[in-house]
């Protein structure tokens, strides 16, 4: 089965709604201090590439092509991991270069991805076929299989690699499994139509649900969730700083900023139009926004919750995973 290019578009078309022409969010930019040595590796569906950017100078330094229209990333030290849903192809990358290393193309409908340093392996969501895909990090070569509720779309690595998480969007639910052993742990109902999600440092894996407008959070310590609260208007991804989780609205045209002990709404940020991929950067002090319809991405002070600039993109960016590392040049 081919993979329709409006289907792969999933956090507008897949809910099933009209589209729509969203507002865009004004804004005035705060002053900023520098972020040291960071790249932003920015998947753009729309423009078939990834935008490379220094997040410290606030510009793009240089523009892959990645045919296939490229969603999901997750980066690694000098390698970047790219997955192409039209053309079923995920691709590793140099990061130096763009320069691609290994691929493979995948039957089914390839979308997240998550990558696990510690045992050479990329996991990548299978859409179509209720499985995650366990593949070499060195050259993609296929290990297993896992499997999944119905539409796993993202996937998370705990910071200490113990657990590995599946949003199964259609069967709402979220499957963890250990990753040593790539045994299914627990599977844990979340709410609707659960699509991003993140474990936080302490290990707490927090979920957005793009159908019911909230965010669950579980502990896999103890199986269970633990809260749901409530975010704006289709919830796409969470990241995290300063003991806060950073979550992106994409109908809203912002970020829901949450207090991680309290689950308090602490204030409700302007983005980019259509946010959708967010992470952190390594020292902890600003968070990266991927604005698909606006093809920038904003940067915001996790200290101050003030937006420090915008940067232009290639078009389309979704940035579906962890798409943030230190400039190792």
């Amino acid at each position: 089965m081919s993979i329709k290019p409006a289907l792969m578009h999933w956090s507008r078309n897949s809910v099933r709604l009209p589209g729509r022409l969203v507002a865009a969010a004004g804004f005035a930019l705060a002053a900023a201090p520098a972020i040291a040595g960071d790249l932003a590796f920015v998947t753009c569906q729309n423009g078939d590439g990834v935008s490379v950017l220094d997040l410290d100078a606030g510009t793009q330094i240089s523009q892959w092509s990645v045919p296939g229209k490229p969603a999901g990333v997750a980066v690694a030290d000098a390698v970047v991991f790219t997955v192409a849903p039209d053309s079923k192809t995920v691709r590793r990358h140099a990061a130096a270069t763009g320069k691609v290393t290994a691929e493979i193309q995948l039957e089914g409908g390839p979308i997240g991805v998550a990558h696990d340093p510690a045992r050479g392996r990329v996991f990548v969501s299978d859409w179509y076929n209720a499985r995650v895909w366990v593949l070499t990090a060195s050259d993609l070569s296929h290990l297993a299989d896992l499997p999944t509720g119905a539409a796993p779309a993202g996937l998370a690595l705990s910071d200490d690699g113990r657990f590995l998480a599946s949003a199964d969007r259609d069967a709402d639910q979220v499957s963890i499994f250990d990753a040593d052993t790539l045994t299914l742990h627990r599977r844990i109902d979340v709410g609707t139509r659960p699509f991003g999600l993140r474990f936080a440092p302490d290990g707490r894996l927090f979920v957005a649900n793009v159908g019911s407008h909230d965010v669950t959070v579980i502990d896999p310590q103890v199986d269970r969730a633990v809260t749901t609260f409530s975010v704006g208007e289709r919830p796409y991804g969470v990241a995290f700083a300063q003991g806060r989780a950073f979550v992106t609205n994409q109908y809203a045209d912002t970020v829901s900023v949450v207090d991680t002990s309290t689950y308090q709404t602490l204030a409700t940020l302007p983005s980019g139009e259509y946010p959708e991929g967010i992470d952190t950067s390594t020292d902890g002090q600003s968070i990266i926004v991927a604005n698909w319809f606006d093809n920038s991405v904003t940067i915001i002070d996790a200290v101050t919750l003030s937006v420090i600039k915008e940067i232009e993109t290639c078009d389309g960016p979704r940035a579906f995973g962890e798409f943030v590392q230190r400039d190792f040049r």
